[in-house]
């Protein structure tokens, strides 16, 4: 069996969000074993898994990727969508574009302290798309 949903998550501000609960509550119910690719349909934010419990991870992800890949640089020469596009698309390449996650017992396979973090590399970004991919 394969089931396919698309999910869009509302505009969200620049940095990294946790959102597995967003992601959960538009899935329908999880076969017993299986995984779910989820992949993001856009090139200047990401997806990736990493720690759930402490906000300040999220921060200090935001800091090192702005420090790795800062803004204004002036080697740029995609530049006519802002100064924070160029930028965004390489983030977004770093980060990834996709995840996969084994199903346990009707759930998500995560660890205890992990959860699915959308990467908003924009200032302004509008919503976002994922298409989840069900396995079973």
């Amino acid at each position: 069996m394969i089931v396919q949903k698309e999910i869009r998550l509302k505009p969200k501000t620049r940095g990294f969000h946790l959102i597995t609960s967003e992601i959960m509550a538009a899935l329908p119910k999880l076969p017993q074993m299986g995984i779910i690719h989820i992949f993001i349909q856009h090139t200047s934010a990401g997806i990736t898994i990493n720690e759930n419990a402490d906000p300040s991870v999220r921060v200090d992800f935001e800091t090192v990727f702005n420090k790795l890949i800062p803004e204004n640089d002036p080697d740029y020469i995609h530049i006519f969508e802002g100064s924070d596009d160029m930028p965004a698309h390489l983030k977004s390449a770093l980060l990834g574009t996709s995840i996969s996650i084994p199903i346990k017992n009707e759930r998500l396979a995560l660890g205890t302290w992990q959860g699915i973090y959308l990467g908003e590399f924009r200032e302004n970004a509008s919503e976002r798309r994922l298409v989840c991919t069900i396995y079973a």
